[in-house]
């Protein structure tokens, strides 16, 4: 039985069950890319290793992630979508329970590299099978439905972790995975196995996958070790771009020729699908570039704590899960392009008022302007998910998924070691510019020393103090109002794709396998 025939067998309930089963998978694994981010103080001390050390413990899993993301389509033809599917998420929770019982170091690395590895289809997987279930008319909706769960799990991910980790064991973190993938595996198996995917006995790309294997791994090493390693000053972030270079230029050549390739690259040959891939990635890699930045500065230079950075951060989800299933619901009706020029504004309107931050905000400041980013959020997942597949046949959107999710989790790598890299040395030339001004014969400065000596307080360390929080807010600034530039001019490039997207009856895709 083919995906067009399975959208006529589902009843209302059996496609609610379905659904959350799919959803909370992908709550699932997204939410596992952040809620052990706060918990490595923990992890680093319990195993005796150093914070920097277990930093590992992020980059293994993004690294095996991001390396194995871009097969989801050639496994879902040689396995079937949903066997692939539910192999996925029952390995998922046993790899959460291999790190949870992790005695060393060295165990916990190599389970969440089995981690990273078996929940790379599974994003997706749950976008493809979501599809599949439901009558063209009502993609957008479970398009939405899955953008309520990817959108919010990483906000909650900071606030949960920390909460687990405060109150009980940073090992539980991983342990709530187990009952959610072991449900949402038997689930998805019972309803959907009779709508299993053709299955195709395709040889395997060897070739392909070594450089592939190799070309990521060092490009997302790279990017999660350079500012540590203060980039291209590092010999060993030198040696990793120049693997990543020469091992992804050959894997392009190679794919393009072979005969089966393990990555399909001919799905570029289609504008909607390029187009909507990058503004997907672009506007990713802005929005988790400050999304990383500002609870940093909220930490670093205002002094909240964890929890109320992560508060503070959280309002970009509020509007995002109340607005996606209306945004979802209604897509057939709306032009796309429309709802995706209003996200980006709203992005830019919400970094433009970001970028107006001074150290005297309220917590109240902070959290309106994440706020109103939330609506913009409804507006962008979804749509330009439905733009992407606009000319996909239904056949290939595993394939389709997989290569957009690792591109635009490349992108967002790639926006969070831009951004924080740019402030950090966009601090350093604040602080030096705002330096030059304290001297022996400014007036200001004679007198500020001789209140602070007045009170007992110890001049140099409080002057520097100040500095470097006025010198990080101005370089927090300057990288939200340049945010907000590139999401004006991202609005541009998405009425290059043509219409139309959504339709109310099945229409004929562009591209077939």
């Amino acid at each position: 039985m083919n995906k067009q025939e399975s959208q006529k067998n589902f009843s209302t309930l059996q496609l609610t069950i379905a659904t959350l089963a799919l959803a909370l998978a992908t709550f699932m694994q997204v939410l596992d890319t952040t809620i052990a981010n706060v918990s490595i103080p923990a992890i680093s001390g319990n195993l005796g290793v150093t914070p920097n050390e277990g930093t590992w413990v992020i980059t293994a899993y993004a690294a095996a992630n991001a390396i194995f993301m871009p097969l989801t389509g050639w496994l879902a033809k040689r396995f079937g979508e949903v066997h692939l599917f539910a192999f996925s998420t029952f390995s998922f929770a046993l790899a959460s329970w291999l790190c949870g019982l992790s005695i060393d170091y060295s165990m916990l690395i190599f389970a969440r590299v089995l981690q990273g590895i078996v929940a790379a289809p599974m994003m997706a997987l749950s976008q493809s099978l979501l599809l599949s279930i439901y009558p063209k008319h009502k993609q957008g909706l479970a398009l939405a439905f899955w953008a309520m769960t990817a959108t919010v799990a990483p906000i909650i991910g900071p606030l949960l972790g920390g909460y687990i980790t405060d109150n009980f064991s940073w090992s539980w973190i991983f342990y709530i995975n187990i009952p959610v993938g072991f449900i949402s595996a038997v689930v998805v198996m019972a309803m959907l196995k009779k709508h299993e995917t053709t299955i195709l006995k395709l040889p395997i790309d060897f070739i392909g996958l070594s450089l592939l294997i190799v070309g990521v791994g060092a490009l997302q090493i790279m990017l999660d070790k350079g500012n540590d390693l203060d980039w291209f000053s590092s010999d060993t972030i030198i040696i990793l771009a120049i693997i990543a270079t020469i091992s992804l230029s050959i894997f392009v050549v190679w794919e393009i020729f072979d005969e089966h390739p393990i990555v399909d690259l001919t799905l570029f040959k289609s504008r909607n699908f390029t187009i909507g891939t990058i503004a997907i990635s672009l506007g990713y890699s802005i929005f988790l570039g400050g999304g990383v930045i500002f609870p940093l500065w909220l930490q670093t230079q205002l002094g909240y704590s964890a929890f109320w950075a992560g508060f503070a951060s959280a309002g970009v989800g509020i509007f995002a899960f109340l607005l996606s299933p209306i945004v979802g619901g209604n897509m057939h009706r709306l032009n796309l392009r429309v709802l995706v020029s209003i996200s980006f504004i709203i992005f830019a309107a919400s970094y433009y008022w970001m970028a107006q931050f001074t150290v005297s905000i309220s917590l109240m400041d902070a959290f309106l302007p994440r706020l109103l980013m939330g609506a913009g959020m409804a507006m962008f997942f979804v749509p330009l998910t439905s733009i992407i597949i606009s000319e996909i046949a239904i056949t290939r959107v595993a394939s389709a998924m997989g290569l957009v999710n690792f591109l635009r989790i490349l992108g967002g790598s790639f926006g969070t070691s831009i951004a924080t890299t740019a402030w950090a040395r966009e601090g350093d030339i604040h602080h030096a510019t705002y330096s030059e001004h304290i001297t022996k014969f400014s007036h200001t400065t004679l007198e500020f020393i001789q209140t602070l000596k007045h009170f007992s307080i110890p001049p140099l360390p409080m002057i520097n103090h100040i500095i470097n929080q006025q010198a990080s807010t101005r370089a927090n600034d300057d990288i939200l109002l340049i945010s907000s530039y590139i999401c004006i001019a991202l609005i541009l490039l998405i009425w290059f794709a043509k219409p139309p997207f959504i339709s109310k009856k099945p229409k004929t895709v562009v591209l077939e396998d």
